[in-house]
């Protein structure tokens, strides 16, 4: 399943694949897509005893980067949603990226379909 959304510092894509039961994430976008982080995430019953599920996530970041938020807020999230181990690596970038614009490409992550892709598979 692809992902596009146009946002105003510059397209975001991300792409995921089914790995057996499990799932690659790659994130890419901005001015000069990258591999900047890698997020592995696990999914695990909510720490709050409310029946929902969590995820505890492993980070490799690359020095300077800082697509960890991004990355590990996608992994953690599909992790949760999928019920599987999720890997999410990419990057996103953008030269003086403004507090408005990551706050733009935040909430475009809310808008990548996960229940739907995983409802489909």
């Amino acid at each position: 399943m692809t992902f596009q959304k146009e946002l105003s510092c510059g397209m975001l894509y991300v792409n995921i694949l089914r790995v057996g039961e499990d799932c690659q994430i790659l994130l890419s976008g901005g001015s000069r897509p990258h591999i900047g982080c890698t997020v592995l995430a696990v999914p695990r019953p909510s720490l709050s005893g409310d029946g929902h599920t969590s995820a505890t996530s492993s980070v490799l970041n690359v020095t300077g980067h800082k697509d960890e938020a991004i990355c590990r807020y996608l992994a953690e999230k599909a992790a949760a949603a999928y019920g599987c181990i999720v890997c999410c690596s990419g990057g996103f970038h953008v030269d003086h990226i403004t507090e408005d614009q990551i706050c733009e490409l935040m909430s475009a992550l809310d808008e990548v379909p996960l229940e739907t892709y995983q409802k489909s598979q």
